[in-house]
């Protein structure tokens, strides 16, 4: 059977990605507009005779699309952040919950993950159901990111012959989109402290969350936490929490370790004497930190097995 689907915003950095996932594959038909992709009546017809559509596109934008969508049996998928804390929206982390990609397969709207969402909920969120970490600890998330989580703009900023930058911290305000998001998923009720940063790099990223162990209830050893990691993510396909003494023999983490691919490892660094960790998540932030997850959920919503088309 041949599912059609359709791409809102497929010039962009993410709708790019996706399209290259998607049009290769034998049991998909990729609805394309070219010149008629900005045309209102051709979008809407799209929006609504496709099995799944896309949403690649800004959230004014993202929000005007799922208003078009008028037809009960189309699936869609927004990638922006209009939707990932909203009642009627499932959140497309599969590997989130083990009722997750239930909830996915079900739903006919389902909010793409952000990237650095992605990896502070994967470290964070077992944590917290385990009662390791109160739901009101207050809880750090520093992050770097590669210059194509920025979009076009960044791009041309950082590929730009004269550019110079090689790190930037950003989001000083305190007051980062994604931090309604990182809260709500992770379990926590107090607002996570986010400090994002990009890098003179195009793709890659590492989310970490340091954790003073004696702050927390009954001081939790360093092999408990990392305990409470690979339980919860025992046998996921595109989850990977390393083995403790592979981590304790590692000097460094490069943030491209898993370009390309559709696939978040944890690590958990410490002194298993200590009483400090740091949690830390490698992942693409144009892979399971954007259009490989949007292609897992769509594997997932049109009822495949959810690992076609990525690695």
């Amino acid at each position: 059977m041949t599912h059609t689907i359709f791409i809102d915003g497929e010039a962009g950095t993410t709708g790019l990605e996706i399209r290259e996932r998607l049009e290769a594959r034998s049991d998909l038909e990729l609805i394309l507009l070219g010149d008629r992709r900005r045309d209102v009546g051709a979008r809407r017809e799209a929006l609504n005779s496709a099995d799944a559509v896309i949403l690649c596109l800004p959230d004014d934008a993202a929000r005007e699309a799922v208003a078009m969508v008028e037809n009960p049996s189309v699936k869609v998928i927004d990638a922006s952040t209009a939707y990932r804390v909203a009642p009627g929206w499932a959140y497309g982390f599969p590997e989130m919950d083990a009722g997750q990609r239930d909830l996915i397969a079900r739903s006919q709207f389902v909010s793409n993950p952000g990237c650095y969402p992605t990896g502070f909920i994967g470290l964070m969120r077992p944590l917290v159901k385990a009662g390791l970490v109160p739901a009101g600890h207050p809880v750090t998330v520093n992050a770097v990111s590669g210059y194509s989580g920025g979009g076009k703009a960044m791009i041309a900023e950082f590929e730009a012959p004269e550019a110079a930058t090689a790190y930037r911290a950003y989001g000083l305000s305190l007051k980062h989109k994604h931090v309604p998001e990182m809260t709500k998923h992770a379990g926590l009720t107090r607002d996570v402290l986010f400090t994002p940063a990009v890098g003179n790099y195009r793709q890659g990223m590492l989310v970490e969350v340091p954790l003073h162990l004696a702050a927390l209830p009954e001081t939790p050893s360093v092999e408990r936490i990392h305990g409470a990691l690979v339980e919860a993510y025992d046998g996921q396909r595109f989850v990977e929490v390393v083995d403790l003494d592979e981590t304790e023999a590692m000097a460094g983490l490069e943030p491209e370790g898993l370009n390309g691919t559709n696939r978040l490892r944890l690590h958990v660094f410490g002194d298993r004497s200590g009483e400090q960790v740091r949690l830390v998540a490698l992942l693409d932030n144009l892979g399971k930190g954007a259009s490989g997850a949007a292609v897992q959920n769509l594997n997932i919503m049109l009822g495949l097995d959810d690992g076609v088309g990525l690695i």
